[in-house]
């Protein structure tokens, strides 16, 4: 037979409901923060221990009382009679600010009662949290600059100098590139700086703070290069790290992936870099998973890959799919008027890392420079001032002190005029003898000393070459 549960009588009932009230009270009385409950209308219904230490008075004599003859400030009635809360609200009590909750309580969409909290007791701890979040914040915008610095570009758009129209459209259009996630090709002879345009799209696009990773295309040997450019897990193949390696696509995760020299890129790699491209995802070498990255891609190359294309050396597909956005570097012979502020910045930028004076360059020198068909182009320059500086003896740059070939189409006529050596070599001989007297003031006697030969000597080839005595 079927035992029935018997009811609870009417004592257990009440006796068990004041011990829930009490409970009720205690969780009450222990919120560390004054709390305050109001009826419809206003009126008090419960009054918390720490809110009445906190205003000086005694909880149970706030009963039955509006909360306007209690708390000042208090907008409790007016939540009741909008049913809106107010979360987080300034409320200012005692002559300090805090930060108040007030929540209506609802049933069956009405409003039964109002239920406040003060967050913080005392300003103190206003001024604690706000302290904290101040530092938080400084420390987050510390670690910003430093994640920048670490894995942003080492170029801007700031780092590409020149006055030329051509430049100017260029950085244009690196801006303009930079707003968008498609491809770009940047084309241009060896040494034009593709790299450098590269970096500036990267720094300017919304992906700044992520990885700019550069694959030279020519420099990775044919057999490592799928796993560089994929990874490869372990044991994929002999020599293989036991821990497996992530390839440069997963690094780029979020940032740019730069490929240089993209015309040297083995055919049998094309279709696989192709894919890649298109769906953003890849397997390493040796493993199975599937990894999704997300990556803009930059390429550049010194070759013309139309002309690849048609030799059968390039894919047609992918040339289409990498020239979407593309950028052409017209080599230095074509933009002159870039050459001197180059010079003058590369010179700025050199005495600043040396810690060294200023250093300057004579027109004459400047002028030679600039004439010169530079096939190497901006690499070239900066390497040919780099010679010049490391060698340099005063904080002036003369035509003396450039290489040769680079002025000797300015002194073409000298080949005809006798032996070729010597001729050289007074020219030479003139210049050293212009930097050491100007360096020395003008003193005939520390220049020769600083030449090395007697005054007399230095008289004599002043004479010789027409220098003022």
């Amino acid at each position: 037979m079927e035992m029935k549960k018997r009811p609870k009588s009417k004592p257990e009932n009440i006796e068990q409901l004041k011990k829930q009230l009490e409970m009720y009270r205690l969780i009450f009385d222990s919120i560390y923060n004054g709390c305050v409950v109001t009826d419809p209308d206003g009126y008090i219904t419960h009054f918390n221990k720490p809110y009445g230490e906190f205003l000086g008075l005694d909880p149970e004599d706030q009963i039955g009382k509006h909360c306007t003859e209690v708390i000042e400030n208090t907008r409790m009635h007016l939540v009741a009679k909008t049913g809106q809360p107010e979360i987080n609200h300034p409320h200012r009590i005692m002559g300090q600010e805090m930060v108040v909750q007030r929540i209506p309580i609802k049933k069956n969409g009405k409003v039964i009662a109002v239920f406040g909290q003060v967050m913080f007791k005392n300003v103190r701890d206003v001024k604690k949290l706000a302290e904290r979040l101040n530092f938080l914040e400084s420390k987050v915008r510390l670690y910003e600059q430093e994640l920048i610095s670490l894995r942003s570009t080492k170029y801007t758009i700031d780092s590409i100098v020149g006055v030329s129209d051509p430049i100017k459209q260029l950085k244009k259009e690196v801006l303009k590139a930079a707003r968008t996630k498609h491809p770009v090709l940047i084309l241009g002879e060896s040494g034009t700086g593709k790299e450098l345009f590269a970096q500036a799209i990267h720094h300017e696009s919304r992906r700044k703070m992520y990885p700019f990773v550069r694959i030279n295309c020519a420099a990775i040997p044919k057999d490592l290069l799928e796993s560089e450019l994929f990874g490869y897990e372990r044991g994929a193949f002999t020599g293989a790290s036991p821990s497996g390696k992530p390839g440069k696509f997963e690094l780029a995760n979020r940032g740019t992936v730069f490929l240089d020299e993209i015309g040297d890129l083995p055919l049998e790699m094309q279709p696989k870099l192709l894919r890649v491209i298109e769906d953003r995802e890849f397997e390493r070498v040796g493993g199975t998973k599937i990894i999704r990255s997300d990556f803009r891609i930059i390429a550049a190359s010194n070759q013309d890959l139309e002309e690849l294309v048609h030799q059968g050396k390039f894919r047609k597909d992918l040339y289409y799919r990498l020239n979407v956005i593309p950028l052409y570097v017209p080599p230095l012979r074509e933009r002159r008027e870039d050459i001197p502020p180059i010079i003058h910045q590369y010179l700025e930028d050199i005495a600043l890392e040396s810690g060294i004076g200023p250093i300057t360059i004579d027109s004459e020198a400047e002028d030679a420079l600039a004439r010169y068909d530079w096939p190497g182009n901006v690499r070239e320059l900066i390497n040919v001032l780099e010679r010049v500086v490391a060698s340099l003896e005063t904080n002036v740059i003369h035509l003396c002190d450039l290489p040769f070939y680079i002025y000797q189409k300015r002194t073409k006529g000298i080949w005809k005029q006798g032996p070729v050596l010597k001729n050289i070599q007074a020219r030479a001989e003139r210049e050293a003898i212009k930097a050491a007297l100007e360096k020395a003031g003008n003193n005939k006697a520390r220049a020769a000393q600083m030449l090395g030969v007697h005054r007399t000597l230095l008289y004599k080839k002043m004479k010789k070459y027409g220098l003022p005595l």
